[in-house]
């Protein structure tokens, strides 16, 4: 008997311009992976800006993540937007009727069964006021622990010390302000996970793979028999 082969396609898109990041997304989703499962394709938005670090970026990437959307739609069964800002969103969810999954919202849904106080790891204090707004919107001010940011851009996470300022900010979390889950405030994090949730001995969450968890998923469910 041959191999089956993959049921439906999720299109991951990164809204930034950064093919570091597209390709850190993609290396995190890979055990998400498998024969019969659904495909898993990252794309980069190449009008996107080198990093969503403003309030003008995150508005400004939503004409074209949507036109990127539509683009892909006829072959897409499920989307992530994968940034922490959850950019167009709601305007994404007007335009397909296939599902849509973004990043942040996915990883505060997780968070809230793997422990009581989520924290999260910013890359910069305005990310933080975002971020606070939007917990807020989403009713978890009282299971939410704190932003705390790590005063530095995207393209601040390819260095080789943004590990170590990872864990310094993740700690403070746990100790100054209760955090017992860690959330992974940027798609470009992806790759010290592993570490931090060693080194803490908390859950750490990576937001691309929660959202991508869910859309895995209901793109089975969907496809099942």
């Amino acid at each position: 008997m041959g191999k089956s082969k993959p049921t439906g396609r999720i299109t991951i898109i990164n809204p930034n311009s950064s093919e570091a990041v597209t390709k850190s997304i993609d290396e995190a989703v890979d055990p998400l992976r498998w024969s019969e499962g659904p495909v898993i394709d990252c794309l980069t938005l190449k009008e996107g800006p080198p990093g969503i670090e403003t309030q003008c970026h995150v508005d400004g990437v939503v004409a074209p993540l949507s036109d990127l959307i539509r683009k892909e739609d006829a072959t897409t069964d499920a989307f992530v937007i994968a940034c922490f800002s959850d950019p167009g969103l709601h305007s994404a969810r007007e335009i397909t009727s296939s599902s849509v999954f973004g990043i942040a919202e996915s990883a505060y849904s997780m968070a809230l069964n793997l422990g009581e106080k989520f924290g999260v790891i910013a890359i910069l204090r305005a990310s933080v006021i975002r971020q606070q707004r939007y917990v807020r919107q989403l009713g978890l001010s009282e299971r939410y622990a704190a932003s705390l940011p790590l005063d530095t851009g995207v393209s601040g996470l390819e260095s080789d010390t943004a590990g170590e300022h990872l864990l310094a900010v993740g700690q403070e979390l746990i100790d100054s302000h209760g955090a017992d889950v860690l959330i992974l405030g940027c798609a470009g994090m992806a790759r010290f996970r592993r570490r931090i949730a060693a080194d803490l001995n908390v859950p750490v969450i990576d937001p691309c793979q929660a959202a991508t968890i869910q859309a895995v998923a209901s793109v089975r469910l969907a496809t099942a028999a």
